[in-house]
Protein backbone atom coordinates (compact mmCIF):
# COMPACT_ATOMS: atom_id res chain seq x y z
CA UNK A 1 0.00 0.00 0.00
CA UNK A 2 1.14 3.55 -0.54
CA UNK A 3 0.69 6.57 1.92
CA UNK A 4 1.40 9.99 2.80
CA UNK A 5 3.28 10.58 6.03
CA UNK A 6 1.60 13.30 8.21
CA UNK A 7 3.35 12.77 11.09
CA UNK A 8 6.81 11.99 12.72
CA UNK A 9 7.63 11.25 16.52
CA UNK A 10 10.78 9.24 16.23
CA UNK A 11 9.75 5.65 16.13
CA UNK A 12 6.02 5.78 15.14
CA UNK A 13 4.87 7.60 11.87
CA UNK A 14 1.02 8.57 10.63
CA UNK A 15 0.61 7.11 7.16
CA UNK A 16 -2.82 8.68 5.16
CA UNK A 17 -3.27 6.19 2.49
CA UNK A 18 -3.08 7.12 -1.17
CA UNK A 19 -3.79 4.06 -3.22
CA UNK A 20 -7.07 5.32 -4.83
CA UNK A 21 -4.66 8.21 -6.38
CA UNK A 22 -7.09 10.70 -5.43
CA UNK A 23 -5.90 13.97 -3.73
CA UNK A 24 -6.48 13.38 0.90
CA UNK A 25 -9.66 15.51 1.93
CA UNK A 26 -9.32 16.87 4.89
CA UNK A 27 -11.61 14.43 6.65
CA UNK A 28 -9.46 11.98 5.59
CA UNK A 29 -6.86 13.19 8.31
CA UNK A 30 -9.46 12.18 11.05
CA UNK A 31 -10.76 8.66 9.22
CA UNK A 32 -7.81 6.88 7.44
CA UNK A 33 -4.78 7.14 9.18
CA UNK A 34 -2.77 4.22 9.97
CA UNK A 35 0.29 4.10 12.77
CA UNK A 36 3.12 2.71 11.18
CA UNK A 37 7.11 1.64 12.07
CA UNK A 38 9.88 1.65 9.72
CA UNK A 39 11.14 -1.87 8.90
CA UNK A 40 13.54 -2.27 11.23
CA UNK A 41 17.05 -2.86 8.36
CA UNK A 42 15.60 0.48 6.58
CA UNK A 43 18.18 2.60 9.20
CA UNK A 44 21.26 0.54 8.19
CA UNK A 45 21.13 1.28 4.92
CA UNK A 46 24.03 3.91 4.69
CA UNK A 47 21.64 6.87 5.45
CA UNK A 48 23.23 9.55 6.76
CA UNK A 49 20.06 11.19 7.93
CA UNK A 50 18.76 11.18 11.72
CA UNK A 51 15.32 10.84 9.93
CA UNK A 52 15.07 8.51 6.86
CA UNK A 53 11.17 9.45 7.11
CA UNK A 54 9.84 12.81 6.77
CA UNK A 55 6.87 14.41 7.08
CA UNK A 56 5.56 15.41 3.23
CA UNK A 57 7.46 11.89 2.10
CA UNK A 58 5.25 9.04 0.52
CA UNK A 59 6.09 5.24 1.42
CA UNK A 60 4.93 1.67 0.93
CA UNK A 61 3.77 0.21 3.88
CA UNK A 62 2.12 -3.27 4.90
CA UNK A 63 -0.76 -3.23 6.99
CA UNK A 64 -0.65 -5.76 10.16
CA UNK A 65 -2.71 -8.02 11.86
CA UNK A 66 -3.01 -5.57 14.60
CA UNK A 67 -3.97 -2.66 12.21
CA UNK A 68 -0.58 -0.84 12.69
CA UNK A 69 2.01 -0.90 9.57
CA UNK A 70 5.58 -1.08 8.32
CA UNK A 71 7.47 0.80 5.91
CA UNK A 72 9.49 -1.03 4.06
CA UNK A 73 10.53 1.91 0.95
CA UNK A 74 10.20 5.44 1.11
CA UNK A 75 9.72 6.86 -2.91
CA UNK A 76 12.13 9.38 -4.12
CA UNK A 77 11.17 12.83 -3.00
CA UNK A 78 10.46 15.91 -5.44
CA UNK A 79 12.20 18.43 -3.44
CA UNK A 80 12.94 18.90 0.46
CA UNK A 81 14.64 21.21 3.24
CA UNK A 82 17.19 19.99 4.48
CA UNK A 83 19.86 20.95 7.13
CA UNK A 84 22.56 19.79 9.32
CA UNK A 85 21.65 17.67 12.50
CA UNK A 86 23.92 19.55 14.77
CA UNK A 87 26.72 21.93 14.37
CA UNK A 88 29.39 19.65 14.54
CA UNK A 89 27.65 16.56 12.83
CA UNK A 90 27.66 14.72 9.49
CA UNK A 91 24.00 13.64 9.87
CA UNK A 92 21.39 15.72 7.92
CA UNK A 93 17.70 16.17 8.97
CA UNK A 94 15.01 16.66 6.82
CA UNK A 95 12.26 19.01 7.61
CA UNK A 96 10.17 17.88 5.24
CA UNK A 97 9.59 17.27 1.48
CA UNK A 98 7.45 17.14 -1.87
CA UNK A 99 7.00 20.78 -0.78
CA UNK A 100 4.97 23.33 -3.08
CA UNK A 101 5.81 26.48 -0.70
CA UNK A 102 8.10 27.22 1.95
CA UNK A 103 6.59 30.24 4.44
CA UNK A 104 9.67 31.46 6.45
CA UNK A 105 8.40 33.11 9.31
CA UNK A 106 9.85 35.97 10.72
CA UNK A 107 9.99 38.95 13.49
CA UNK A 108 12.09 41.56 14.28
CA UNK A 109 11.96 40.97 17.93
CA UNK A 110 10.30 38.93 20.23
CA UNK A 111 12.39 37.41 19.10
CA UNK A 112 14.61 38.52 16.06
CA UNK A 113 15.22 36.95 13.20
CA UNK A 114 18.59 37.88 11.03
CA UNK A 115 18.51 38.33 7.71
CA UNK A 116 21.42 35.27 7.57
CA UNK A 117 19.46 33.27 9.17
CA UNK A 118 16.49 33.96 6.00
CA UNK A 119 18.69 34.20 3.46
CA UNK A 120 20.53 30.48 4.19
CA UNK A 121 16.83 29.36 4.10
CA UNK A 122 15.94 31.25 0.93
CA UNK A 123 19.35 29.45 -0.51
CA UNK A 124 18.56 25.93 0.34
CA UNK A 125 14.67 26.66 -1.08
CA UNK A 126 16.61 28.03 -4.79
CA UNK A 127 18.62 24.73 -4.53
CA UNK A 128 15.87 22.46 -4.63
CA UNK A 129 13.50 24.31 -6.74
CA UNK A 130 11.18 25.52 -3.86
CA UNK A 131 9.22 28.64 -4.14
CA UNK A 132 9.62 30.67 -0.81
CA UNK A 133 7.99 33.53 0.72
CA UNK A 134 8.78 35.75 3.87
CA UNK A 135 6.22 36.10 6.19
CA UNK A 136 6.79 38.82 8.94
CA UNK A 137 4.83 38.15 11.91
CA UNK A 138 3.93 40.18 14.92
CA UNK A 139 3.45 43.96 12.86
CA UNK A 140 0.40 44.48 15.75
CA UNK A 141 3.83 44.87 18.12
CA UNK A 142 5.34 47.12 15.95
CA UNK A 143 6.37 50.81 16.44
CA UNK A 144 7.41 53.45 14.18
CA UNK A 145 10.97 52.19 14.48
CA UNK A 146 10.00 48.50 13.65
CA UNK A 147 7.92 49.32 10.65
CA UNK A 148 10.64 51.83 9.22
CA UNK A 149 12.87 48.32 9.83
CA UNK A 150 10.41 46.36 8.07
CA UNK A 151 9.72 48.31 5.11
CA UNK A 152 13.75 48.52 4.74
CA UNK A 153 13.37 44.83 4.52
CA UNK A 154 10.31 44.12 2.39
CA UNK A 155 12.17 46.34 -0.29
CA UNK A 156 15.29 44.41 -0.33
CA UNK A 157 13.66 40.95 -0.75
CA UNK A 158 11.06 41.80 -3.27
CA UNK A 159 13.93 43.54 -5.12
CA UNK A 160 15.50 40.12 -4.72
CA UNK A 161 12.27 38.23 -6.41
CA UNK A 162 10.72 37.28 -3.05
CA UNK A 163 6.85 38.14 -2.32
CA UNK A 164 7.08 39.54 1.84
CA UNK A 165 3.56 39.23 3.69
CA UNK A 166 3.06 41.30 6.76
CA UNK A 167 0.66 39.61 9.27
CA UNK A 168 -0.05 39.40 12.99
CA UNK A 169 -1.58 35.81 13.95
CA UNK A 170 -2.75 37.52 16.83
CA UNK A 171 -4.68 40.34 15.56
CA UNK A 172 -5.41 38.44 12.16
CA UNK A 173 -4.13 41.71 10.24
CA UNK A 174 -3.17 39.69 6.67
CA UNK A 175 -4.34 36.19 7.78
CA UNK A 176 -7.02 36.25 4.34
CA UNK A 177 -3.78 37.27 1.94
CA UNK A 178 -2.01 34.10 3.33
CA UNK A 179 -4.94 31.83 3.17
CA UNK A 180 -5.17 32.59 -0.20
CA UNK A 181 -1.73 32.14 -0.89
CA UNK A 182 -1.42 28.82 0.25
CA UNK A 183 -4.40 27.16 -1.45
CA UNK A 184 -4.48 23.90 -2.18
CA UNK A 185 -0.82 23.90 -1.67
CA UNK A 186 1.69 21.78 0.50
CA UNK A 187 3.58 24.59 2.84
CA UNK A 188 5.96 24.19 4.93
CA UNK A 189 6.06 27.09 8.02
CA UNK A 190 9.72 27.43 8.99
CA UNK A 191 11.72 29.45 11.30
CA UNK A 192 13.01 30.24 15.04
CA UNK A 193 11.05 28.90 17.90
CA UNK A 194 9.19 31.54 19.30
CA UNK A 195 8.38 33.64 16.11
CA UNK A 196 4.49 32.20 16.03
CA UNK A 197 4.35 29.42 13.56
CA UNK A 198 1.57 27.43 15.53
CA UNK A 199 -0.20 30.38 15.86
CA UNK A 200 0.44 32.00 12.40
CA UNK A 201 -1.43 28.02 11.26
CA UNK A 202 -4.01 28.55 13.72
CA UNK A 203 -4.99 31.81 12.76
CA UNK A 204 -5.26 30.03 8.99
CA UNK A 205 -7.18 27.24 10.53
CA UNK A 206 -8.60 28.07 13.72
CA UNK A 207 -10.01 24.59 14.19
CA UNK A 208 -6.54 22.87 14.43
CA UNK A 209 -5.79 24.50 17.94
CA UNK A 210 -2.15 23.67 18.22
CA UNK A 211 -0.78 24.44 21.46
CA UNK A 212 1.68 27.88 21.09
CA UNK A 213 4.05 29.28 23.67
CA UNK A 214 5.66 32.33 25.27
CA UNK A 215 8.67 34.38 24.32
CA UNK A 216 11.42 33.91 27.20
CA UNK A 217 11.54 37.38 28.61
CA UNK A 218 14.93 37.37 29.76
CA UNK A 219 16.36 35.70 26.70
CA UNK A 220 14.07 37.00 24.36
CA UNK A 221 14.39 34.06 22.69
CA UNK A 222 11.45 31.17 21.87
CA UNK A 223 10.44 28.21 23.71
CA UNK A 224 10.22 25.10 22.00
CA UNK A 225 6.18 24.35 21.69
CA UNK A 226 6.31 22.05 18.28
CA UNK A 227 8.80 19.38 19.06
CA UNK A 228 8.01 16.90 16.08
CA UNK A 229 6.66 17.94 12.15
CA UNK A 230 3.22 17.55 11.73
CA UNK A 231 1.48 17.44 8.67
CA UNK A 232 -2.63 19.65 8.73
CA UNK A 233 -5.43 19.67 6.70
CA UNK A 234 -7.15 22.97 6.07
CA UNK A 235 -10.87 22.28 3.81
CA UNK A 236 -11.35 24.13 0.97
CA UNK A 237 -14.86 25.37 -0.26
CA UNK A 238 -14.61 22.87 -3.86
CA UNK A 239 -13.75 19.72 -1.42
CA UNK A 240 -9.83 20.01 -1.99
CA UNK A 241 -7.58 20.65 0.93
CA UNK A 242 -4.17 22.95 1.82
CA UNK A 243 -1.64 21.02 4.05
CA UNK A 244 0.18 23.13 6.25
CA UNK A 245 3.11 21.70 8.05
CA UNK A 246 4.48 23.02 11.16
CA UNK A 247 7.87 21.86 12.15
CA UNK A 248 9.76 22.91 15.67
CA UNK A 249 11.20 25.61 15.51
CA UNK A 250 15.09 26.37 14.41
CA UNK A 251 17.83 28.00 16.36
CA UNK A 252 20.78 27.29 13.40
CA UNK A 253 20.36 26.14 10.13
CA UNK A 254 23.18 24.37 8.85
CA UNK A 255 23.34 24.32 5.02
CA UNK A 256 24.21 20.99 3.37
CA UNK A 257 25.93 20.05 0.33
CA UNK A 258 26.21 23.18 -1.20
CA UNK A 259 30.29 24.16 -3.04
CA UNK A 260 31.53 27.85 -2.75
CA UNK A 261 31.33 28.41 -6.47
CA UNK A 262 27.55 27.72 -6.88
CA UNK A 263 26.35 29.52 -4.48
CA UNK A 264 25.71 32.70 -6.05
CA UNK A 265 23.66 30.80 -8.83
CA UNK A 266 21.45 30.50 -5.20
CA UNK A 267 20.87 34.31 -5.30
CA UNK A 268 18.48 35.14 -7.60
CA UNK A 269 19.83 38.77 -7.67
CA UNK A 270 23.28 37.89 -8.87
CA UNK A 271 22.16 35.18 -11.41
CA UNK A 272 20.58 38.02 -13.08
CA UNK A 273 24.12 39.42 -13.70
CA UNK A 274 26.43 36.67 -13.83
CA UNK A 275 27.18 36.16 -17.08
CA UNK A 276 28.44 40.01 -16.95
CA UNK A 277 31.41 39.16 -14.64
CA UNK A 278 34.84 39.37 -16.72
CA UNK A 279 35.22 35.47 -15.37
CA UNK A 280 34.11 33.05 -15.88
CA UNK A 281 34.88 31.00 -12.32
CA UNK A 282 34.65 34.54 -10.67
CA UNK A 283 33.58 34.36 -7.12
CA UNK A 284 32.15 37.70 -6.91
CA UNK A 285 34.31 38.84 -3.80
CA UNK A 286 37.98 40.68 -4.63
CA UNK A 287 38.10 40.06 -8.80
CA UNK A 288 38.15 42.73 -11.04
CA UNK A 289 35.23 43.63 -13.62
CA UNK A 290 32.59 42.12 -11.59
CA UNK A 291 29.13 42.82 -12.61
CA UNK A 292 27.65 40.88 -9.10
CA UNK A 293 29.61 44.00 -7.13
CA UNK A 294 29.14 46.44 -9.78
CA UNK A 295 25.40 46.07 -8.95
CA UNK A 296 26.03 46.32 -5.35
CA UNK A 297 27.59 49.74 -5.45
CA UNK A 298 24.89 51.33 -8.00
CA UNK A 299 22.18 49.92 -5.47
CA UNK A 300 20.92 47.27 -7.47
CA UNK A 301 21.85 44.34 -5.43
CA UNK A 302 21.13 44.80 -1.75
CA UNK A 303 24.54 45.26 0.56
CA UNK A 304 22.66 43.18 3.31
CA UNK A 305 22.23 39.99 1.06
CA UNK A 306 25.34 40.85 -0.07
CA UNK A 307 27.33 40.63 2.98
CA UNK A 308 25.50 37.77 3.91
CA UNK A 309 26.53 35.85 0.76
CA UNK A 310 30.09 36.91 1.56
CA UNK A 311 29.55 35.00 5.05
CA UNK A 312 27.64 31.82 3.89
CA UNK A 313 31.14 31.58 1.06
CA UNK A 314 33.36 31.68 3.91
CA UNK A 315 31.56 29.00 6.01
CA UNK A 316 31.24 26.75 3.52
CA UNK A 317 34.85 26.75 2.99
CA UNK A 318 34.98 26.31 6.34
CA UNK A 319 33.09 22.99 5.92
CA UNK A 320 30.60 25.29 8.67
CA UNK A 321 27.47 26.96 7.36
CA UNK A 322 25.60 27.92 10.27
CA UNK A 323 24.02 30.89 11.79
Amino acid sequence: MVGLVTRTTGSWYKVLPTDNGNTPTAQDWETAMVDCRLRGNYRLRGNKQTNPVAVGDYVDYELQDDGSGVISMVHDRRNYIVRKATKLSKQTHVIASNIDRLCIVATLGFPRTSTGFIDRLLVTAEAYHIPACIVMNKVDLYDETLWEIHNELKAIYEKAGYEVYAVSAHKGDGIDELRALIAGQTVLFSGHSGVGKSALMNAISPGLDLRVGDVSEWSMKGKHTTTFAEMFALPLADGRCSRLIDSPGIKEFGMVDFKPEELSHFFPEMRRVLHDCHFANCTHRHEPHCAVKDAVDSGEISAERYNNYLGIYEQIEGGNVTR
